[in-house]
């Protein structure tokens, strides 16, 4: 199977809230804003930013709608029944779908090539060399 037709696949907990992805993944990045830490209830946030146009939805969501540091408006789409958080939007990336690491369950995802907010990083977070910084 060629790589524009490979499927990946990414779901709740419990499986009722589901994205499809086509094609190859990109790259993940790392996210140490406070509002991925509180999200993931980890010490960053793990996601890879897909075009809009390769994402299929399927299951119902809730929604959160905030604003992010920048201003912008954050939709984070979670499973009603099991509260996980798959995808989320950005209004400033209108042609994007950002979807959480975790929910590939996938120990072959493609490893992180940069990271945000590293000045809220947890000071023993360490991160590999090839990690770099986007922006703060």
């Amino acid at each position: 199977m060629s790589t524009e037709e490979r499927f990946h696949q990414a779901t709740c907990d419990c499986g009722r809230l589901q994205v499809r992805i086509r094609g190859a993944l990109p790259a993940s990045s790392l996210c140490h804003c406070f509002a991925c830490q509180r999200r993931t209830g980890s010490v960053f946030g793990a996601q890879v930013r897909v075009a809009k146009h390769r994402v299929e939805r399927s299951g119902t969501s809730t929604v959160y709608v905030r604003r992010g540091d920048s201003g912008g408006v954050v939709e984070q789409h979670f499973c009603p029944t099991c509260g996980s958080t798959v995808f989320w939007t950005v209004d400033g990336l209108p042609d994007s779908v950002i979807v959480a690491s975790g929910a590939f369950a996938d120990p072959d995802l493609p490893a992180p090539t940069f990271s945000v907010y590293r000045a809220r990083k947890h000071p023993w977070v360490t991160l590999p060399a090839s990690v770099v910084d986007d922006w703060e």
